[in-house]
Parts: structure tokens; sequence; C-alpha cells
């Protein structure tokens, strides 16, 4: 093979090395941050913030994925990712400066904001500065650079955490961030620009902005206990439902058959799993005495999990498709429930240990199931919009379900219940969650031959 052949040939190597960067680093914010959180609540005195840290993150990066392919349409991929970097690293060093919970807040909420706009980018850059023969080489590499963070990242940010600082979880990504801008650089000078008159200004962003302010009104609701909740809580739902229904497919709130049970799917997968392992460091550092490092080996286990499922069934493809999803959701709200034995007074933490690895297994069959699922629902030349309505459906029901585990923790800071019983509550609420996602699996079959699917209403523009 000639040397300037492949992803990692000598002409392509400096490039895929700044854009797996930037995707690790992303990837590392978004899997690893959580082992830290429980040390910066203490320093900051923010237990009532808690939930906010992780849904600000993520309701912002919806916002960021629309308004990246939005600014991909019009002015280029090259915008967007400039754009994103520098977004994502002043999040970045706004929250290991922060001096307060909404401080750390508003910079998380920011990240979200650059994280969604790279993700974008990165998949445009892709398409355009590398020919079509070595993308499922450099896409194989972008899911790798996804894996490595989830399995390592969490143990690297307790170790951060308890012999240096939370801070630099934040802070000592800055210039490794800008090292992978600057390898990408001299590709995106050479990539075209498109015409700005033929590619018109999308609704997407303001859809996505709805639905999250619909999404921060629902979680401030379930923080106050007065009059004004009920009034947040209406306006919020409302909100949340106005700016979901032209981003995802017609039917997919109800799980209609088809490709919106699939992506109904990919959020109930998310939520569940991605909320209890926001809670699980908490539970394990306030109720069990754990530090930062033993704090996080189960989020590393439940990686472990994933990676070994999802590696078995690739080895499979013969097999059914909507079996594993549901076998993947019986797995996940198997992993949940058993975790609630960490919410026991003295009983010791170690179980996380093992759920969580069940967990991870739910997840590994789950997830690329939903992927092969959507290509053969989705026609060719709606791929792109479909792909998006996962994502956004995937990070959707998360904010919700980490935004719920928010609360909890709150009226336990407030002294409303003991943090055990909100513990227990969330992981009731959680597998309720994975459950109902191996009920409507059957449902992500294709249709019977004969009419066609409803087709799906959205108004997202894409790369």
């Amino acid at each position: 093979m000639d040397g300037d052949d492949g992803v990692f040939g000598r002409r392509l190597r400096l490039r895929t090395a700044g854009l797996l960067m930037l995707v690790t680093f992303i990837a590392f914010e978004a899997m690893a941050v959580g082992t830290a959180m429980p040390t910066a609540v203490a320093e900051l005195d923010g237990l009532a913030w808690y939930g906010w840290v992780f849904s600000a993150y993520l309701v912002a990066s919806v916002a960021g994925m629309v308004t990246g392919g939005d600014v991909g349409d019009r002015r280029g991929p090259r915008t967007a990712l400039l754009a994103g970097v520098a977004v994502f690293a002043a999040g970045l060093l706004a929250a290991g400066l922060a001096g307060s919970m909404a401080a750390l807040v508003a910079g998380r909420a920011v990240q979200g904001l650059g994280a969604g706009l790279i993700a974008v980018s990165l998949y445009v850059v892709a398409g355009q500065a590398y020919p079509a023969r070595l993308r499922p080489a450099l896409f194989g590499a972008f899911s790798t650079a996804w894996v490595l963070p989830a399995l390592i990242g969490p143990l690297i940010s307790g170790l951060v955490t308890t012999h240096a600082s939370w801070r630099l979880v934040f802070l000592g990504l800055l210039p490794l961030v800008l090292a992978g801008l600057l390898l990408v650089l001299p590709a995106l000078r050479d990539l075209p620009a498109p015409d700005p008159a033929t590619r018109p200004r999308s609704a997407g962003p303001f859809w996505a902005a709805l639905a999250g302010l619909g999404i921060v009104a629902l979680q401030y609701a379930g923080q106050r206990r007065d009059g004004l909740a009920l009034v947040l809580a209406v306006a919020g739902l409302a909100a949340l439902g106005a700016g979901l229904r032209p981003l995802l497919p017609r039917g997919t709130g109800r799980a209609a058959r088809g490709l919106p049970t699939v992506v109904a799917s990919r959020g109930l997968l998310a939520g569940s799993f991605f909320g209890v392992d926001a809670l699980l460091p908490l539970t394990l550092t306030e109720l069990h005495g754990y530090g930062a490092v033993a704090a996080g080996i189960p989020l590393t286990a439940g990686s472990l999990g994933w990676a070994v499922a999802s590696w078995s069934q690739g080895r499979r493809p013969g097999l059914s498709r909507v079996r594993l999803l549901r076998a993947g959701f019986v797995l996940l709200a198997v992993g949940v429930a058993g975790t609630a034995l960490v919410a026991i007074p003295g009983g010791g933490g170690w179980p996380a240990y093992l759920t969580w690895a069940v967990a991870g297994l739910g997840m590994g069959l789950g997830m690329p199931s939903v992927g092969v699922l959507l290509f053969e629902h989705s026609p060719e030349h709606r791929r792109g919009a479909d792909s998006a309505a996962l994502q956004i459906s995937d990070v959707t029901v998360s904010a919700l379900c980490v935004g719920v585990v928010g609360v909890l923790v709150a009226a336990a800071a407030q002294g409303a219940l003991p943090l055990a019983g909100a513990v227990a509550t969330a992981v009731a609420l959680l597998t309720a969650v994975a459950a109902a996602g191996a009920v409507i699996a059957p449902r992500a079959a294709l249709l019977p031959a004969g009419p066609a699917a409803p087709p799906s209403a959205t108004t997202l523009r894409t790369p």
C-alpha cells in the first residue's frame, strides 16, 4: 500500500489526528466529567444545582447540533467548526474558573453549545475532505475515539480530581483542543464554500431553542414547591412539545410503528442509561464515602460492557435487530433496577460495579441496533434529517431524565427527602423508562409491504 494511502497515510495523518483529537475531547467531557462533579459540588456548596451541570450541557448541545447544520449549509463547515471550537474552549475556561455553581452551570451550557456545533461540522468535513473509499475507516476511527474516553475517561478524571483539582478536568483540555484545531485548519482552507443564495435559513435552530427552554422550565418547576411551579410546568410542556414536533418524525411521541419507534427507542435508551450514569458518582461519594477514583469505576464498567456487547453483536450481522433492541432494553432495565441496591444505607456501593456493567451490555446491544434499523427505514434522501432526529431524541430524553434526577437531588439537598430515597426514586423511574422501551421495541420492525410509512415531518436542514 502506498504511504500516502489511508486515513493515517502521509498526506492525511495530521488532518485525521486533528479530527480525532476533537472527537476525543468532546467525548471526554460528555462521558467522564461526572466523576469530578461530586467534588466540584462539595467545593462550591451547590448540591441543589447538581442536575443542572449535566442538563445544561445536553440542552445546549441540541441547539448546537441544529445550528451547526444550518450554519454549515449556508456558510460551510469551516465557519461552523471554528465557531464550535471557540465556543467549546470558552466553556472549558468558564467551567474551570467557576467560583459558584451558577457559573459552572453556565460554563457547561457554553461547552454543550460548542460541542453540538463541532459534532455536526466534523462529519461534514469528513465528507468533503476525504474520498469516499476512506470514509468507512475514518468513521470507524471516530467510533474508537468515543469508546476510549468512555473506558478510561472516568478513571483519568478521578485521578486528576483526587491528586490535583477538579478544575483541571476542564482547563487541562484547553491546549489540547486548540492543538487539534491547528491540525485541521489546513484542510478547512481547501473546502468549497456553499452558495448562500441557494441555502435559505432553516427554522431548526428556533425549534431547538424552544424545546431547550421547555426542558429548562420543567426542571426549574420541579425544584420549586409553590404556585409558580405549576405555571412553569405547563409552559415547559407546551414549549417542549411545540419545539420537538417539527424536529422529529411524526408519531415519535406515541411510538408509531417503524421509524418513529426507532427514533423514540434511541431516546429511551439514552435517557435511562445516562440518567443513572450522572447519579452514580454522587451516590457512591455521598452515601458510601467513596473517593473520586472509586466512584468512577462503575462508569468504566458500564463502558466496558457497552464495548463488549457492541463488538459481539457486530460479529453476528444476521441476527434480528428488533430482537437485539428488545434484549438490550431488558438488560438495561435489569442493570438500572439492580443499581437501587446502592441506595441501601450501610449496604455498600459494590453492587454498582456489577449492575452497571449489565446496563452497559444492554446499551451495547441496543444502540447499534437502533442505527441499523434507522438505515433500514430511512430512504437515502432523508438519512441526513432522520439521523439528526435520532441525535435530537437521544439528547432531549437524556436531558429530561437527568433533569428529573436533578430535581430529586435538589429535594434531598433541601431536606424534603433523604438522599437514599431520592436515589431509589430516580432508579425506579429510570427503570420504568427502560421497561417502556422493551415494550415498544417490536414496533421498530419494518412495516409490511403495502401502504407507505407515514412521512417524517421535520424542518431540519442537513449537510
